[in-house]
This record gives structure tokens, C-alpha cells and sequence, in this order.
């Protein structure tokens, strides 16, 4: 029986893979992507209605270049397929309260945030607890010693329509698609790959394997010691006093004194009566075939009276949904896209710690850049295994 053949082969369809098929089949790479679902679905890390996106990104420098570029990719998919993916509505960041007791030069997310964005030039404004509470009422019970990081070029992105668009851009271009079926493994040659699924045998010149929470155990050592899944609850919560929430109203980040705690949220979106709040959680690792998919009501309602009660306003503590995805997460909680130390010809994209998909546009034309061009416009060096720390992650 004949093995179908191609340039590329992308193993996972989410964030990362359906934009690195995307940009692979617009330089007319003979490319295939394979699922084990039908992208875009909820089993995984890229659903939930919105991610946050912002430029001047606190996890550090390296990924600015890449959050801008994602903005920018964003939109050109939205003119060529008039569709609306990036909803650009501010971004604020909040310190909750200041500790009194705050060391001189200890610096906090909202601090980092400034920093970025000063270095970058990027638009943004630096606000105390009195204009946060005149511009954005929602945040009324803040203590009078919060500080904000507002940024008008962030917004939010609507994940299952980005995955989806750049999906049936592939497929315009000549990518195909297999979805369905689960790669069981990768067998490694000179020449190439052979990647065996459940369902048919490929074979690749290159893979590129964006696998999210299931890498570990099709990607072997050391990834298996690296990778921790962690999953995560997503709650809406009822909006009861629509009248907080101005028309443009931002998405958001808060982080309370000392980020001890954090939790993040998005504007209502119309005709849906709620907000949707979340928090993350990287102490209780899961495996991806029996991952918990059960919200938990208690949760929520420790979520509510930690974080949002004492910093929200305008919303009833009852749910309106609520919904449970993955982070797949290094020690370092950074990015891991390296070629893998003992399989030729496989390049790894994951994990992405929970805080990819506002780069992952761009991510998907850097590999496509690379195996085209020989490099990338945006350096992707500091995601390499190299600065991936092996022991085991201490938060």
C-alpha cells in the first residue's frame, strides 16, 4: 500500500499546529496536519471563547515580537476571510494592593508590564486606584493602593475562530488535513519520518509535533520529565449590574500584592449576560486521557470570594457556564520549540505554559520561515531546550 509523502507533517491542530500549517501551505510546502479530534474542538488548551491578547507581555522580552506579529497576522485573516478574531478593547493589568512592606526595586507583573512596554514604545497608560475606579467601575472595590497598566492595542482573540480560520486557509492553499486519528509514533530515520497512527501511516521529510498536553508521551525522554499538565477551570459568572461595564470595557489581569494570587477576565460579550473570570492553578498535575473535564461549583465560589468579591464589581455569584482546559507546562514555565535531541527530523512546539496562544500566529510563520528560508525574521532562541531547566517546577 502506497505511504503518502509529503514535506511536513504537523502532528496537532491547535494554537501552534493549525498556524504552522497555515504558513507552511502559504509558501507552498507540501504539508499535512493530523488530529485526534476535528480542530476546533474543547478537549484540549485552545478553546474557551477569548484569550487575553497584549504586547507588552510581563513573562519577559522574548515574547513581544511575537504577540505584536500575532495582532498583525490576525488581522490580515479577518480581510481575507471577513471574519472577526481580535477584538481590540484594552488590556488592564492590576497590582490589587501594594505591600507596604515591598522591598525598594522589587518589581511585580504590573511593574514588568511597564517596563516591556516603555522599552518597546508601546502605547500604554500607567494609572493609580482613583482613575482605574473613574475609568473602569467594574473595579469600584479596589484598595486605594492599586496600580494599573492600561494598554489600548491589547484586547482579546476568539481562539476557536482563529484555529478554525487559519484551518480552512491551509486547506485553500493545498494542506491536507486528517483529523480523527491518533499518532501513536514517530519513527525516526536519515531521511525522514514515518508517523504511525491509528488510522494510517504518513511519511515526512520533517515533522513538527504541537501536541499540547499528549506530547509528553508521544515525544518520549526528556520530555516525559519536563511536561506537566495542569488543568485549569474556566467560570462566567452572571453579570448583575451591566450598567459597571462601560461599552469598551478591557480585558484583564490581577495580580495581588506580591502576586501571590492572580486572576483574569474579559469584558461581557453582547447578548451573553456574564463575564468570564479564571485563575490557574500549576500544583496538581493531570494526565491527558483521564483529565477531570467536571468544573467544580466549589471552586468557583472560592475564586469568587478570594479574588473577585474583594476587586470586582456588578457581578451575581451564580454561573452562567463553566468549562475545564489544559496547560502543558515546562519548569521554567516558558516555551519549548527546539528540534527533539534524539528523533531526527522532529522539531517540538509545546508546552506553552498557558500563555501561548497570544503568540502562536506568529510562531507558526517563524517554523515556516525556518524550514523555507533556513531562519526566522523573529528569533526563536530563547525557547530552545537549552534554557529548559530539568528539575521539577517549585510552584
Amino acid at each position: 500500500m502506497h505511504t503518502p509523502d509529503f514535506d511536513v507533517v504537523v502532528v496537532g491542530l491547535g494554537a501552534m499546529g493549525a498556524a504552522t500549517l497555515y504558513q507552511l501551505a502559504k509558501r507552498g510546502v507540501r504539508v499535512a496536519g493530523i488530529d485526534r479530534f476535528a480542530p476546533p474542538h474543547d478537549l484540549g488548551s485552545s478553546h474557551g471563547d477569548t484569550r487575553i491578547t497584549r504586547q507588552a507581555v510581563g513573562e519577559g522580552a522574548a515574547y513581544v515580537p511575537l504577540a505584536i506579529r500575532s495582532q498583525q497576522i490576525w488581522r490580515e485573516l479577518e480581510a481575507e476571510l471577513d471574519v472577526q478574531l481580535f477584538e481590540q478593547c484594552g488590556v488592564l493589568v492590576m497590582t490589587a494592593s501594594t505591600n507596604p512592606q515591598r522591598p525598594a526595586g522589587a518589581r511585580d507583573f504590573t511593574d514588568n508590564s511597564i517596563e516591556l512596554a516603555r522599552r518597546y514604545g508601546i502605547e500604554h497608560q500607567e494609572l493609580d486606584a482613583a482613575e482605574i475606579r473613574r475609568r473602569f467601575p467594574q473595579f469600584a472595590p479596589l484598595d486605594d493602593s492599586a496600580r494599573g497598566y492600561f494598554e489600548p492595542g491589547g484586547g482579546f482573540v476568539r481562539p476557536e475562530r482563529c484555529i478554525d480560520a487559519q484551518l480552512t486557509r491551509a486547506r485553500q492553499l493545498g494542506a491536507t488535513l486528517i483529523t480523527g486519528q491518533t499518532v501513536l509514533e514517530l519513527d525516526a530515520q536519515d531521511d525522514g519520518v514515518h508517523i504511525i497512527s491509528d488510522g494510517s501511516r504518513l511519511f515526512a521529510r520533517q515533522v513538527i509535533v504541537s501536541a499540547g498536553m499528549w506530547s509528553a508521551q508521544l515525544l518520549g525522554a526528556p520530555f516525559d520529565s519536563l511536561l506537566q499538565v495542569c488543568r485549569q477551570q474556566l467560570y462566567w459568572f452572571r453579570l448583575d449590574e451591566p450598567e459597571r461595564y462601560p461599552a469598551r470595557s478591557p480585558s484583564f489581569i490581577l495580580h495581588s500584592a506580591d502576586d501571590v494570587d492572580a486572576c483574569y477576565g474579559f469584558p461581557p460579550i453582547p447578548g451573553e449576560g456574564s463575564v468570564k473570570i479564571a485563575t490557574e492553578q500549576y500544583s496538581a498535575s493531570s494526565q491527558p486521557d483521564s483529565l477531570d473535564r467536571q468544573p467544580s461549583s466549589a471552586d468557583a465560589q472560592r475564586l469568587l470570594h478570594k479574588l473577585i468579591a474583594p476587586h470586582i464589581a456588578g457581578l451575581a455569584p451564580e454561573l452562567v457556564k463553566a468549562s475545564v482546559c489544559a496547560y502543558t507546562v515546562t519548569p521554567d514555565s516558558g516555551f519549548i520549540i527546539d528540534r527533539h535531541p534524539r528523533l531526527a527530523n522532529v522539531t517540538v512546539v509545546s508546552a506553552c505554559s498557558g500563555h501561548g496562544f497570544k503568540h502562536s500566529a506568529a510562531i507558526g510563520e517563524a517554523l515556516a520561515q525556518q524550514h523555507v528560508d533556513g531562519c526566522s525574521e523573529i528569533d526563536l532562541s530563547s525557547f530552545c531546550l537549552l534554557y529548559t531547566s530539568p528539575s521539577p517546577r517549585d510552584s
